[in-house]
């Protein structure tokens, strides 16, 4: 009996260690991976929604990948890396300004409203009630409410002041990330997929695939919502004769890229109108920003569910949860996250179902 047992401790006391080493493995690639884990995350969802315009312009340019990736890299770099980067150095550099117009606020008096804005079918009541009570207010009332949420934003300006550094470098890791993974893309998606294979069989690398569905219909959805925001937007701004219309409209795309929405810009432009003895157009970009700024949540997951065959409700759903349960990059691992998560709750069920078929055909 005792020679019997000694293998089998043996057996267990080998997993139990095999396992311990694993786990700290793991654990330690994960900790030795953590500072490039958002890049790389970025840099996979921005290769995967890419990868059909890799492939044109690698038919272009007589199939040659080497200079399709260069092409892609230098793409990122214009689009990606320098807008963002001199939009977040311009805003930081700002903040001298900022600081003259928070002082600017002891003056600031808010006109009454015009009665047919109140009167306007997309204009609820309790928004003209807001505005009678704050134009009522003292220009010391005003700078008094006012104050605090500016000196808030300053004080967060000056914080980002000195991550600019490591915003730009994740950006530049983003770039080189993505270059590699346009180099060896095949190669990749291979050992993913067998990897996938090896865990759910078939039904694992289905999910995979719906799962690169999914990221591409977001990104389908994120970037023509955003076009389609910005450029109504940039409509309303023109028309009322707010300056700098178009750079303004940069900017709102890149909040609405950033998932902060055109509302920003909107509303500080409509604030300079009226403060500007501008007040009818300024009625005007208030009726036309509306519709704007709610029009992503009926636009975006129509547009996500043109690129992934999956229920609207579970892609609402994820691209809500998503972007509240982890920022922006959310909106792509939410409905990735669900998108798998049906497929194999979907597998089961009908593996169930064809089992209880096969037990009656059995027994009858």
């Amino acid at each position: 009996m005792t020679n019997k047992n000694v293998p089998a401790s043996r057996n267990i006391t080998s997993i139990t260690m095999s396992v311990l080493f694993i786990g700290a493995l793991i654990a330690a690639s994960f900790w030795i991976f953590r500072p490039f884990l958002t890049s790389f995350i970025w840099a996979t969802i921005i290769v995967i929604a890419t990868w059909p315009l890799l492939l044109k312009i690698e038919a272009w340019l007589w199939h040659k990948r080497g200079l399709a990736v260069a092409a892609m890299t230098f793409i990122l770099l214009l689009f990606l890396v320098i807008p963002f980067s001199v939009a977040i150095i311009a805003v930081i550099d700002s903040r001298d300004e900022f600081v003259v117009w928070i002082e600017s606020l002891s003056s600031f008096t808010l006109p009454p409203m015009p009665e047919w804005v109140g009167n306007f079918p997309l204009v609820e009541k309790n928004l003209a009630g807001r505005w009678q009570q704050y134009s009522a207010l003292t220009p010391e009332e005003m700078s008094a409410m006012l104050t605090p949420y500016a000196k808030n934003a300053l004080k967060w300006f000056a914080a980002k002041a000195g991550s600019i550094g490591m915003i730009i470098l994740h950006f530049l890791l983003t770039v080189i990330i993505s270059a590699i993974l346009y180099a060896n893309g095949e190669s990749a998606a291979g050992g993913f997929r067998s990897f996938v294979r090896r865990l759910g069989g078939e039904k694992g690398e289905d999910a995979a695939v719906l799962a690169s569905k999914a990221v591409k219909g977001v990104a389908l959805g994120v970037v023509l919502t955003a076009i389609i925001q910005s450029v109504l937007g940039g409509i309303g701004l023109a028309v009322t004769g707010v300056p700098a219309a178009a750079i303004l409209t940069g900017v709102m795309f890149m909040l609405c890229i950033a998932q902060v929405g055109p509302g920003l810009v909107l509303i500080i432009s409509i604030i300079w109108l009226f403060w500007n003895g501008e007040p009818i157009w300024g009625g005007v970009l208030i009726a036309w920003s509306l519709p704007v700024v709610i029009l992503d949540n009926f636009l975006r997951p129509v547009l996500i569910k043109r690129g992934a065959d999956l229920p609207l409700l579970l892609i609402f759903a994820g691209v809500i949860g998503g972007l509240l349960a982890f920022g922006i990059i959310g909106l792509f691992i939410g409905p990735v996250v669900l998108a798998v998560a049906h497929v194999l709750l979907k597998a089961w069920v009908s593996e169930g179902d064809s089992e209880q078929e096969s037990a009656g055909i059995k027994s009858g």
